[in-house]
């Protein structure tokens, strides 16, 4: 057993975990890990939004060009891509890319290609919407947790490295404690989300920054190597009580501190579904997220229920990552 934070990133503690040092997990669960030279990833989700089937040719146009400028210089190590509806009955393609060098984040957003295809007025009259969410976490700053141990998705795809069996799982907490920043900072957010530029009920092009410390869950559930029994407890058991809860905090989240929740499916280039689907939820703080966790009807009505079935899951793939990270300056 071992601790999910690598020992690069450990220090002294000032702030104790939630569980005694002798805690032993029910059950083994690994982290990714990274060398030294990994100081900070990019995660960025780069979406297209559409009202009703009839555009569904001409965002999935869009999102192929966003696929495609990826792979210009400095593109990012990974992505992937996903379809849903949200709050608003709109349906969204986004595609997420993961990037272990902020610097080539930032020389692939400005480059002509990628800059000039997103600044022209044509994204402004296709009857299309766009948007672009960027946070740049330090590794001191995010977790990860999986039952499997090799080919990880998300950021979990560009760390290079797999832990052991971690003891920081299975308890109310272990999220942040599996979080470097944690042994020393509470990760408080500070201030509110500022539109810079733009006028959202105007529509056009609008900025927005957000504070420091908004937190960034993906929680995913891959069923795509399950044989017939998995997959129907998956889709019959687990599946009813996940969606109930993910469409609640789409809905009603703004209640609990949640700014987004999308639980999305992922799809190929053509838009067809593949069997993965994860959540990717927006939090003003991570005690918000906790919070919801450990008490919310919804969700322990899928932690009861996941561990009511646990014991017949074999190639279900589960995971999540979650990250805070600072504002960028004004």
């Amino acid at each position: 057993m071992e601790s999910a934070i690598d020992t690069h990133l450990k220090c002294a503690r000032t702030l104790s975990r939630r569980v005694p040092d002798e805690y032993e997990t029910p059950f083994p669960m690994f982290v990714a890990g990274a060398d030294e030279s990994l100081s900070q990833v990019v995660m960025a989700y780069l979406g297209v939004q559409y009202a009703d089937s009839p555009e569904r040719p001409a965002a999935l146009t869009a999102l192929r060009q966003i696929d495609s400028s990826f792979e210009v210089p400095d593109g990012p190590v990974s992505h992937d891509m996903t379809d849903h509806v949200d709050n608003q009955d709109h349906h969204n393609l986004v595609v997420v890319g993961y990037w272990a060098d902020p610097a080539a984040c930032r020389r692939w957003l400005h480059s002509d290609a990628v800059n000039g295809w997103w600044s022209s007025d044509e994204r402004l009259n296709e009857g299309l919407g766009y948007f672009r969410e960027i946070v740049a976490p330090r590794v001191d700053q995010y977790e990860t947790l999986y039952a499997f141990t090799e080919d990880f998705p998300g950021v979990g795809g560009l760390m290079g490295k797999t832990s052991g069996e971690i003891s920081e799982h299975r308890y109310w907490g272990s999220m942040r404690d599996r979080i470097p920043l944690s042994q020393t900072d509470w990760m408080e957010p500070s201030n509110h989300i500022v539109v810079v530029s733009g006028d959202p009920g105007a529509g056009g092009r609008v900025v927005v920054r957000g504070h420091d410390n908004i937190a960034l869950i993906r929680s995913g559930q891959d069923w795509r190597t399950t044989g017939d029994e998995e997959r129907s407890l998956y889709l019959v058991e687990i599946l009813p009580s996940l969606e109930a809860g993910m469409d609640f905090l789409r809905d009603n989240g703004e209640t609990l501190g949640c700014y987004s929740n999308r639980f999305v499916r992922s799809i190929d280039i053509d838009g067809n579904p593949l069997d993965e689907s994860y959540n990717i939820g927006h939090w003003r703080s991570l005690a918000q997220l906790e919070r919801w966790a450990e008490s919310h009807p919804t969700h322990l009505r899928i932690f009861v229920t996941f561990f009511n079935v646990v014991e017949g899951l074999e190639k279900l793939r589960l995971y999540h990552e979650v990250s805070v990270s600072d504002a960028i300056p004004p």
